[in-house]
């Protein structure tokens, strides 16, 4: 065609008016199509960028668990199978809580050495309870802190194998023990015991570790009726300059929780937090002693807010009533009377309301082992006020709790059974 055109003289020329034609309609259909991959492109941008800032979350969230876990590669780990063996599948329990229930079991070794061991209810997440408990106990090593043998982990199958105490909890202890004859000293040695093991968690122990729930039943009493700190699971590993301690939740036992840990206005969780903790234990224990003689009482104690009356004897020099054994020498009196005294006086001091005017756990060690005299008489704390008063000045500064029935500062004897409550900063 092109040579015969040539050679007829015309000159070639294409049909532009329907080439163009073409290229409007191929644009028209292309339109859609790159409209289409564009959207798509953005919406895979999205998606990456949101799978990049969850994963970036969640890397940031477990972090610190990675980082407790590791705390235990050096533990000992059993299989659930071997577990189901040293417990004789779960035949004899000793204990339940708030967090899971507590066999007694062998080890599968040649030792075939007594154990206790914790299997924890499932939980939700990554386990905090579970890690926290691991970490802690793993890290701590002191004559006052229960040895950790070690543990299970498979999926929602969590186990924490320790030492066996055969005298139970201090509060078994104190109750089996209430229609007999007390020997002060024994209580008294308890108190150091418990004191000496919260003063190295506080300050020797690497990263300083506060406990957040120390309360007769997770302190463990063995053979030698050497007093044992338990169940960390919901225990803060701290940094070493770290004095306040930010918490997402409120977490404890009532009666033994600090008030800064239910409400800021009375200041911010700390170290401190376990010394009033270990301040009603000590009450506790003196209360506990006394519990029978105190509801028969014609002074009518026990009607009394807890400690009023002990404030009230100190103020009528009445000490020796606390001791209430009526079968002992005079000398024998006298010593009882100063160690009641002593402890009595050393567990006001750990009950203050405000944080910084409760001592640590060094200076509660010293106020102990120390001269009687060399200790003064507190002034009250907010027990003086009516409970519900007190109750009130919590809740005039912020919302209800679910807990308000019952005031947080009420001083009372719990259950063995009595789960520990963590309440959610929303609810309180």
């Amino acid at each position: 065609l092109f040579i015969f055109l040539f050679a007829s003289g015309e000159k070639y020329a294409p049909d532009r008016s329907s080439t163009a034609g073409g290229k409007h309609n191929s644009l028209r259909k292309l339109k859609p199509i790159l409209g289409g991959l564009a959207a798509l492109a953005v919406l895979i941008i999205i998606v990456a960028i949101a799978l990049m800032v969850r994963a970036k979350n969640a890397r940031r969230k477990s972090y610190s668990n990675d980082e407790n876990i590791e705390a235990a590669v050096m533990l000992r780990r059993y299989s659930y199978e071997n577990v189901k063996k040293m417990t004789n599948s779960f035949a004899h329990v000793i204990g339940k809580g708030g967090f899971g229930t507590v066999y007694k079991g062998k080890l599968l070794d040649a030792s075939g050495r007594d154990i206790a061991l914790k299997i924890l209810n499932e939980s939700k997440g990554n386990g905090e309870d579970f890690i926290n408990e691991l970490a802690s106990m793993s890290r701590a090593s002191h004559v006052n802190i229960v040895s950790l043998f070690g543990f299970c982990y498979e999926g929602s199958k969590r186990a924490i194998i320790y030492e066996f105490m055969p005298n139970g909890s201090l509060d078994k202890f104190i109750s089996e023990n209430m229609s007999t004859k007390m020997d002060w000293k024994t209580l008294y040695n308890i108190a150091v015991g418990v004191a000496r093991g919260l003063e190295y968690l506080h300050n020797s122990c690497v990263p300083k570790i506060v406990h957040f729930d120390i309360k007769p039943q997770n302190i463990l009493m063995d053979g030698d009726l050497c007093p044992k700190i338990s169940d960390f699971g919901l225990a803060k590993l701290c940094n070493n300059k770290e004095s306040i301690i930010s918490l997402l939740d409120a977490r404890g036992t009532i009666g033994y929780i600090a008030p800064e840990v239910f409400s800021k206005n009375f200041g911010g969780a700390s170290h401190k937090s376990d010394v009033y903790s270990y301040g009603m234990v000590v009450l506790d224990m003196i209360g506990a002693k006394n519990k029978k003689r105190d509801e028969t009482s014609r002074s009518n104690k026990s009607s009394m807010n807890f400690p009023d009356w002990i404030y009230k004897d100190l103020e009528r020099k009445e000490t020796i009533r606390l001791v209430g054994d009526d079968h002992i020498t005079e000398e024998e009196e006298e010593e009882e009377e100063k160690i009641v005294k002593k402890m009595t006086l050393v567990g006001l001091w750990c009950i203050q309301t405000n944080p910084s005017d409760r001592p640590p756990m060094r200076k509660v060690v010293e106020m102990l082992e120390g001269s009687l005299e060399a200790l003064q008489v507190p002034p009250k704390p907010l027990f003086d006020l009516p409970l519900v008063t007190a109750w009130d000045i919590i809740k005039d500064s912020q919302e209800t709790s679910t807990l308000s029935t019952q005031s947080l500062l009420e001083r009372k004897t719990l259950p063995t059974d009595q789960d520990t409550v963590i309440v959610s900063k929303e609810m309180v």
